[in-house]
């Protein structure tokens, strides 16, 4: 097989896997013409049935049968992704989504000020009463006065979605040392961006005990114990046809449990991200993931200060639920162009992820220069610094820690146990550190 061949091979096993062993056909058989027909025929009848003397209501129907079609273009015409569980169509219409808000941020950049305030406004009318939280709250307030009480008030649903956050994040990147660094390095960027976002000015109790220790560390600890114990588990599906109902799964009781494991991971990899053997450039490759989730985790508190509206708002939460949804495939992508020489670019799902992340930095600057004209640049300089230093000393002690292993022969046996089929992309045996909680296996390539 040739060169080129071979990385167009592997480029479509993380950006177009396909489906192995199918148990209910019907559900993986293209369907297009009979999705046409039905699509066709409901988009004629709520057309011509519906009452359209609303002017404000045609244009919020409109925009949502766009959204509808564009999701149904979404299943026929986008990739998988590098997941296939629960369905393949799931996955592209994740990555429809994610193409819309890009589109929509690109169309935000050439509107002005006054022009996002009347389509916010046009969105949800309520947001014109909206005040900044920072204009009415106070920050880092009496901090010499610990009490029980005021800790427990800190434990509301906020600091339970932090909680359950970081815990997502461990199943993601999978690697203490990756999720430590990022918890660290965030507190840090709240300290350098602090003369900008009052909010983030905390008690010292508060960032270290509530939020590093508490929800960071509870977090971590929870997603990398289902790691754990997902890595030691065997999967081995009955398939739900008509045979295998009657053979294989014999109680409705058995095919409910296995309709329900039909959204768990189809196969569970011990991973790490970082190998001694590995070349400078996965060092400044792991450092750009870095810069770029912190970006990311900027661009949600600045997006809701700049544009006047609470954490508890539906752009918020909405927001935070799609970016977390499209970081599984992004992360997977990255991890694969990252590791393995034989992907040769990174997949789209992490190519419109990077776009957006830009993006709405970019509309942060553009809407909030009053805010952006106070900033102090030596803060901003060694916030990058600090996270250079920081990112440099977590890798070396991850290097450290991987030359340990390798010296230990108990461990060395352990790991050349650790082999799997060929099912994807090539990632390092070693290395396969594949930062999702969903699907497959990988073997072991050159590396980068």
């Amino acid at each position: 097989m040739k060169d080129d061949d071979k990385y167009r091979l592997h480029f479509r096993m993380i950006n177009e896997q396909q489906v192995e062993d199918i148990g209910l056909d019907f559900f993986y058989k293209p369907h297009t013409i009979t999705l046409l027909t039905l699509t066709v025929l409901s988009l004629m009848y709520f057309a011509f049935a519906r009452d359209d003397e609303n002017y404000d209501n045609n244009l919020r129907v409109g925009l949502l049968v766009v959204v509808f079609f564009f999701l149904v273009i979404s299943v026929l015409a986008f990739p998988n992704g590098p997941f296939t569980r629960p369905h393949p169509a799931i996955w592209r219409m994740v990555f429809g989504l994610s193409v819309l808000y890009f589109l929509f941020l690109v169309f935000i950049l050439f509107l002005n000020w006054d022009q996002v305030k009347i389509l916010m406004y046009w969105l949800d009318p309520n947001l014109r009463f909206e005040k900044r939280e920072a204009d009415i709250m106070e920050y880092a307030v009496n901090c010499t006065v610990i009490t029980k009480e005021r800790i427990l008030s800190h434990l509301d649903i906020f600091a339970f979605g932090h909680f359950a956050g970081w815990a997502m994040k461990a199943l993601l990147i999978r690697s203490y040392g990756l999720c430590w660094t990022i918890s660290i390095t965030w507190e840090l960027t709240e300290l350098f961006f602090m003369h900008l976002l009052p909010n983030f000015a905390e008690c010292w109790w508060d960032q270290v005990i509530l939020d590093i220790l508490l929800c960071n560390g509870g977090g971590i600890w929870l997603g990398m114990t289902v790691c754990h114990f997902l890595e030691m588990r065997t999967y081995s599906w009955a398939s739900i046809n008509f045979v295998c109902l009657f053979r294989e799964i014999h109680t409705t009781t058995g095919k409910i449990k296995r309709a329900v494991l039909q959204f768990t991971p189809a196969s569970w990899t011990y991973v790490r991200w970082f190998d001694p053997k590995s070349s400078f450039q996965r060092l400044a490759g792991i450092y750009l993931f870095m810069i770029l989730w912190q970006l990311t985790e900027l661009n949600t508190f600045f997006l809701k200060h700049i544009f006047i509206f609470k954490a508890s708002h539906p752009l918020s939460w909405c927001r935070i639920l799609l970016v977390g949804i499209i970081t599984a495939p992004t992360v997977r992508q990255y991890y694969a162009y990252l590791t393995d020489t034989q992907c040769k670019r990174v997949g789209t799902q992490c190519w419109v992820f990077g776009a957006i992340a830009f993006l709405e930095a970019l509309a942060c600057v553009k809407f909030g220069q009053d805010l952006f004209s106070n900033t102090q640049i030596r803060s901003v300089l060694l916030w990058l610094l600090c996270l250079a230093l920081i990112t440099l000393l977590c890798l070396y002690g991850m290097v450290w820690y991987e030359q340990q292993k390798m010296k230990s022969p108990l461990l060395q046996r352990e790991d050349s146990n650790d082999s799997w089929p060929v099912e994807s992309c090539n990632i390092p045996q070693h290395d396969i550190a594949m930062a999702t909680v969903l699907d497959d296996s990988y073997p072991a390539p050159k590396h980068r």
